[in-house]
């Protein structure tokens, strides 16, 4: 007997579907095959399925069995093949009578007692299948939570493959899932810091606003213990809440890396990334054998923060370049080649020198002319220059740390963000820029409108401080950027000083050498 059941293979972040056909003819000796170019993961699924059969009450047909993954010429990886051939092998076998299901999908990971567990990449599985036309979907509990924002779908979430085919059969059919609005979903948030509870540092919260507010790249010097980790971490707080599209766009890339907890719902909080020093290119970028999603993918739509940006390889760092540029990275490989979003914020922070106190008020630098220079030579002129806020850090005096008086909290910075990022929505309607920061030189001179005088200073101040192309187009950026913050039209002479001021320490801590 032949039977079909729909289920979906995960390609980079996108569902394509897959139809598992399952043949089962008598033979005097047992033959269990699974075709259409299957991966190791789901070669192996044969011996989960035999015991999932037999300890959920079936048993696998004795005789010449044979799974085919259609469409045979795409690579399917992974365990979310299981249940819909558990299901396939079940109906062919005649063990089951089954109402009509053409418009469901299965999908889900079976252990040897029948029981359901979580897969990778759920959510683009549910919205392929819904572009797809397929408007019902069972898949295991843990995966459930991910996906209940997606209207349009039924969703079954189920245990075990015994619930699978006593709802399939019409015996005790599983209760779709309640699904939830977008907005109840960003009512959850939660953030662990607060603006309010940074003291002092006003220069480096008025740098957060504005890089929150354009989604501009950041970079904070400074003494040890000055607070530059606390600061990044606030930024989160005071950036605006991430819109339906970007939600399902940040959590299909981590479902599809498996960094996803099980159980877990849709990402409302934009990501932070901190992957440490020792991280490779593969883990930062993407890659290996799969061609897997990175930190700066993981990072899309948030905040990728390098803390001690120096200590990172010189190769790493400049892997980083493209990305920040693009906004997307390619990762090719033999068997593989695919894209991923890259779209965020570069957060990086480190010391002025090894021992951290070159320029410091309060500590004598122990460090040689030499010492200081070969540290910050590991960052390249490029990625600097792909930097458009550079602040210092200094550390806080005593006196204001335990001076009473409340401090402005994130949410009051975020209303200032938000009515910024809303004047670039309409600014930038219908294409495809979300930020100031990703205007590109087609638009550029169209949308920043500067006053003579405006232009006049930057005009001065490349040729005083020999700054490259790339700086000049970023202060432009990030000009406009302060001036939306002043809801201002146009961007007049103050923006622009206010932007100047952010290149300085470029020039006084790298000088000619980055000109």
């Amino acid at each position: 007997m032949l039977a079909q059941t729909k289920c979906f293979a995960l390609i980079g972040i996108t569902g394509e579907p897959v139809t598992v056909e399952a043949y089962v003819a008598s033979a005097s000796t047992f033959v269990f095959n699974i075709v259409g170019l299957p991966d190791a993961a789901v070669k192996e699924s044969r011996d989960r399925v035999v015991a999932a059969l037999k300890n959920s009450g079936f048993v696998m047909p004795f005789g010449h069995t044979v799974v085919n993954l259609s469409p045979a010429d795409v690579k399917k990886e992974g365990t979310a093949f299981d249940l819909p051939i558990a299901v396939a092998i079940i109906l062919a076998s005649q063990q089951m009578m089954a109402k009509p299901f053409d418009d469901t999908a299965l999908i889900g990971e079976l252990a040897l007692d029948g029981s359901l567990r979580a897969v990778n990449g759920a959510l683009s599985m549910v919205i392929s299948a819904h572009e797809q036309g397929i408007r019902k979907i069972i898949l295991p509990r843990d995966n459930a939570k991910e996906v209940e924002v997606v209207t349009g779908m039924e969703v079954y979430p189920a245990a075990s493959l015994y619930e699978v085919t006593q709802h399939l059969s019409g015996q005790n059919p599983i209760p779709a899932q309640a699904q939830k609005t977008y907005q109840e979903c960003l009512n959850e948030a939660v953030f662990d810091l607060d603006l309010s509870q940074v003291r002092g540092q006003q220069l480096p919260k008025r740098a957060l606003e504005i890089a929150a507010a354009g989604g501009h790249n950041l970079l904070l010097i400074g003494t040890p213990g000055s607070g530059k980790t606390m600061l990044a971490r606030c930024l989160l707080g005071i950036l605006p809440e991430m819109s339906q599209e970007e939600a399902f766009e940040t959590t299909r890339i981590h479902s599809a890396a498996g960094v996803l907890k099980p159980g877990s719902g849709l990402l409302t909080v934009r990501p932070f990334r901190t992957p440490h020093h020792s991280a490779s290119m593969a883990a930062l970028i993407g890659g290996g054998a799969n061609a897997r999603p990175g930190e700066v993918s993981l990072a899309h739509n948030g905040v990728l923060f390098l803390d001690e940006m120096p200590e990172y390889p010189r190769s790493v760092l400049e892997s980083l370049r493209q990305p920040l540029e693009d906004g997307v990275i390619t990762v090719s490989r033999v068997k593989v080649h695919t894209q991923y979003l890259s779209r965020l914020m570069l957060v990086a922070s480190m010391n002025p020198c090894p021992c951290g106190y070159f320029g410091s008020k309060t500590r004598h630098c122990r460090c040689g002319s030499h010492d200081i220079k070969r540290y910050l030579d590991r960052i390249s002129g490029p990625l600097l220059d792909r930097i458009d806020l550079q602040v210092e850090v200094d550390v806080v005096p005593v006196e204001d740390i335990v001076q009473e008086g409340e401090q402005e909290s994130s949410d009051a910075v975020r209303q200032r963000v938000r009515a910024a990022r809303a004047i670039q929505q309409k600014r930038f309607e219908r294409t495809g820029i979300r930020t100031n920061a990703q205007m590109n030189g087609k638009n550029l001179e169209d949308q920043a409108l500067l006053t003579k005088e405006a232009r006049s200073l930057l005009q001065n101040a490349v040729k005083k401080y020999n700054l490259s192309m790339r700086a000049y187009t970023r202060l432009i950026k990030v000009a406009r950027t302060i001036a939306d913050l002043q809801g201002e039209e146009k961007v007049g002479l103050p923006a622009m000083a206010e932007a100047i001021q952010y290149r300085m320490m470029d020039g006084k801590y790298w000088g000619e050498q980055h000109a």
